[in-house]
């Protein structure tokens, strides 16, 4: 079974053996999120998550799906406060359905519902929602929590057909996104690929109906939106101030492991600081 991580530390399948008297607690804290740079998010959220942050392309050549980005450095979220509260207005799915997840077989087909028993709102003194009544029998809680895997596993796979068209269609390129601080520290954010405006100009008219037919294009010109908002992120920075400025630019598409060694050996040496956008894969 495949288990999608990121901030899932010990999830075990819900069963009414070992969870007929377990409670779950959510809402009251973020701080589970709180060292992710980035989160999935699916193209029925783009709307909404445009709004707020930079949605980008990212994954393996297997498997792209958009994120969000939340910080410029690996384990940094800026819209999660010390204690524990979301600071945006939306909250991705990804984050709220936590702390359940599908697992899923090599198939892709079968799939299983877990829960993290490190959430720190797991219990077993009635705290929260009961997953399973005296009886062993699924609580009502427990059947709409399934009910909204099911429809973000849906949202998930239609999602998943959107970038599969976009990298058919040759428009995503890599990108990097730097930062200068008044500090003097420099920070550098790569790993993600966003569409390349001027291909999708250049698309036939054929792929441009069907884009408009399926809602892709509006898609598309969300997430080009919604990119400003890297400017907007260095208001959440502790170091920023009056003079920080970014700047978004093409990412070389090849580089040796050496020659990353040595940048990042280099960015060290400058006071810069590196980080990935990494997802988890379904």
């Amino acid at each position: 079974m495949t288990v999608q991580l990121l901030f899932y530390q010990d999830a075990k399948p819900v069963t009414s053996d070992r969870h007929r008297d377990v409670s779950i607690k959510t809402g009251h804290s973020y701080a589970f999120a709180r060292n992710v740079n980035s989160v999935p998010v699916t193209a029925v959220e783009f709307a909404q998550a445009a709004a707020e942050y930079p949605i980008v392309f990212a994954g393996t050549e297997q498997s792209i799906m958009p994120a969000v980005i939340l910080g410029v450095k690996q384990t940094e979220n800026l819209y999660v406060d010390d204690a524990g509260n979301w600071s945006g207005k939306y909250v991705p799915a990804f984050v709220r359905r936590y702390p359940f997840v599908f697992s899923s077989d090599a198939s892709g087909r079968t799939f299983i519902l877990n829960v993290d028993e490190s959430f720190e709102g797991i219990n077993r003194e009635g705290r929260g929602e009961r997953l399973f009544d005296s009886d062993g029998q699924q609580t009502r809680y427990l059947k709409e929590v399934l009910g909204f895997l099911q429809d973000y596993q849906s949202r998930f796979q239609r999602t998943k057909r959107y970038c599969d068209l976009l990298k058919s269609l040759g428009l995503l390129q890599p990108m990097q996104a730097q930062f200068n601080l008044n500090s003097g520290e420099r920070r550098s954010l790569a790993g993600f690929m966003t569409v390349d405006r001027q291909k999708l100009k250049a698309i036939d008219a054929a792929d441009l109906q069907a884009m408009f037919g399926n809602d892709e294009l509006e898609c598309t010109y969300l997430h080009l939106h919604s990119l400003r908002h890297f400017a907007n992120m260095l208001e959440r920075m502790p170091a920023a101030g009056p003079d920080v400025e970014d700047k978004l630019e093409p990412a070389p598409e090849a580089t040796s492991a050496k020659a990353k060694r040595e940048s990042g050996k280099s960015a060290a040496r400058k006071g810069g600081d590196e980080a990935d956008v990494r997802l988890p894969q379904a």
